[in-house]
């Protein structure tokens, strides 16, 4: 960027230096600016470093989470700002010390990303000195060989006994440390005023005890070791003001009969007359477990007593059939957003007759339900109000299925992980006028570089609107597909190929170029090569600046690039300090499993 504003006139060009302009029209520019465009102009001159200093000072809203800043990074944006009330923030670089600069007396929402370094500390401290909160979001690893639970507990006690105002609190702990039996850790008392309440993770025994002195709770999130009729029945006796509850389990054993969720727990949530929004969902970390004692009966009750449903999440119901499910399609008349996971016995049967289902339907996912077929996509075409269709893990969507998905015409999210498409199916899917901005095509091993060129070309819709897009676990995508997607999409900032082996440097060399002219284009943010085993150590070079400048993770583990070459990563990691290089096969941005990966 040079020192000087420019434009054309009348086919000559007038070149401002930025001088010479009014400091006060420099610093109105500037305040229309993003915070990442800011920090880009700092270094530029010292006149542009001024003004950008004085309009960070008067930020309202602080949003640090794309990238993971250092202590000097957060400084130099948040040190002369004393009226910033909210603050985002990826801590994955911070520890104790940065904490003074985050805590602040004029913060209202404090969200911390990632907080692996920091020690119990964060909570005293957050106690201390923001007493004006009303949202609090923590991620935080809980440090076993540096300190007791007890210790960890007593400062969550003295943060909540100081933040009188909290409205909405949210306290993660990826790693568990309390066993199911230790009810220490609700013996403090949360503020009266808070309405929403995530906790992660929370035994049930533990939850028994909270939820009575809870009463004024309007959402509750609650991830714990088992969901029983007990804990509903509570839930639904204690919590009258109850508009969302999210409810996931990870037992480590098959649940006992009389210590599970059956259908008399379901039928208690009638008595949750303004519940709108509902999630139950037990997951096969611990245990291959499932709702085995819930039954159609049970989702039948269920949808009779909860019309007012607009959310809906089931996962893990291993009895349910067509008919458990097309009971709430048809009963709950405002449904938005309906996701099923792992439904054994669900097929196109439930969606057969969509006639009267609710037009206000905008997100539908189905996953992991292998007796759906293309007959579903069919059926689900008559909602042209869908903006989300996720498919993931339904094997039989074949290319008949795209043909109808292709006639959604506000669909921006598609997700068809797994299935048996081709070619033939992404022509049809490129021909569509759908404004897709997010397209996942995981492990479709049928597709080639055709298929790209056909649902990529200048006239498709798609390569006009896509910004997301996963190609990972595709043996048939090479150079020739990336370089295809290079060109034509135009709006591209987030792209996975990982298990892509016929990947080479030349799609480095190509992705390059996206944000690279002055033109619409926008440079890549985030890129997963997890294991792209083509990739040499000199596709390195193609990173070096002024390449990728809007680059904030790159994802290169099990490939050369973190290999031999892990200096180069690391010089690479310094000379760009917004971009976060990650060697051990995440998810992208890794925001799952972040708490035990290594990040350079």
């Amino acid at each position: 960027m040079e020192n000087k504003l420019a434009r054309a006139d009348g086919g000559g060009r007038c070149e401002v230096q930025i001088e010479n302009l009014p400091h006060s029209l420099l610093v109105e520019i500037l305040s229309r600016l993003d915070l990442e465009s800011l920090c880009s102009a700092a270094p530029v001159s010292r006149t542009l470093s001024f003004a950008v200093s004085q309009t960070l000072s008067f930020l309202s809203s602080i949003d640090l989470s794309d990238f993971s800043p250092s202590a000097e990074i957060l400084n130099g944006v948040i040190r002369e700002n004393r009226v910033f009330q909210s603050l985002k923030l990826d801590c994955s670089r911070l520890d104790d010390s940065a904490i003074v600069l985050l805590s602040r007396e004029h913060l209202q929402e404090l969200v911390l990303l990632k907080c692996f370094k920091f020690s119990s500390y964060i909570f005293t401290a957050i106690g201390d000195n923001c007493p004006k909160l009303r949202l609090l979001t923590l991620e935080v690893v809980y440090q076993y060989e540096l300190e007791s639970p007890d210790t960890c507990m007593k400062a969550i006690d003295h943060m909540l006994r100081r933040c009188l105002h909290l409205e909405s609190l949210y306290i993660k702990f990826p790693n568990q440390y309390l066993g199911p039996g230790d009810s220490e850790f609700f013996k403090f008392v949360l503020p009266e005023n808070v309405k929403i309440l995530l906790l992660q993770p929370i035994s049930n025994q533990q939850a028994m005890l909270l939820i009575p002195t809870c009463f004024r709770l309007q959402s509750l999130s609650l991830v714990l070791d088992i969901i029983t009729d007990e804990l509903l029945i509570s839930i639904a006796g204690n919590l009258h003001l109850l508009l969302e509850l999210c409810l996931e389990d990870k037992p480590v054993e098959e649940p006992s009969v009389l210590n599970d969720l059956t259908n008399t727990g379901l039928l208690s949530l009638g008595f949750c007359s303004k519940l709108k929004r509902l999630s139950l969902t037990r997951s096969k970390e611990n245990c291959p477990s499932s709702f085995r004692r819930v039954n159609d009966i049970g989702i039948l009750l269920l949808a009779e007593k909860c019309k007012e449903l607009e959310s809906v999440r089931l996962a893990g119901f291993s009895k349910v059939t067509d008919a458990g499910y097309a009971s709430i399609i048809h009963s709950c008349k405002n449904l938005k957003q309906l996701e099923i996971v792992n439904a054994f016995f669900l097929s196109d049967l439930a969606f057969h007759d969509l006639s009267d289902a609710p037009r206000s339907l905008v997100e539908v996912k189905l996953i992991s339900c292998n007796l759906l077929t293309s007959e579903i996509a069919e059926s689900l075409s008559s909602c042209q109000n869908l903006v989300t269709l996720d498919l993931s893990g339904c094997k039989s969507i074949a290319d008949h299925g795209l043909m109808s998905i292709s006639k959604l015409c506000k669909l921006t999210t598609l997700d068809l992980s797994g299935a048996d498409i081709t070619d033939s199916g992404l022509s049809a899917l490129g021909m569509g006028s759908s404004p897709i901005d997010s397209l996942c095509l995981r492990a479709c091993k049928r597709i080639t570089d055709r298929g790209m060129s056909l649902l990529f070309h200048g006239e498709s819709s798609i390569s006009r609107t896509l910004t997301t897009l996963d190609l990972g676990y595709m043996p048939g995508i090479s150079d020739r597909a990336i370089t295809i997607i290079a060109e034509y999409c135009r709006k591209l900032s987030s792209l996975c190929i990982r298990h892509c082996f016929f990947v080479s440097n030349a799609s480095i060399k190509a992705l390059r170029s996206l944000g690279a002219s002055l033109d619409e284009r926008r440079s890549i943010r985030r890129l997963d090569l997890y294991n792209c085993c083509g990739l040499s150590i000199d596709s390195l070079e193609y990173f070096a600046h002024p390449s990728f400048l809007g680059l904030r993770w790159l994802g290169v583990g099990n490939t050369r690039l973190s290999g031999k070459s892990r200096g180069k990563l690391v010089e690479l990691s310094r000379s760009r300090p917004g971009l976060s290089i990650c060697v051990s096969g995440c998810a992208m941005f890794c925001n799952i499993g972040w708490q035990f990966h290594e990040c350079i």
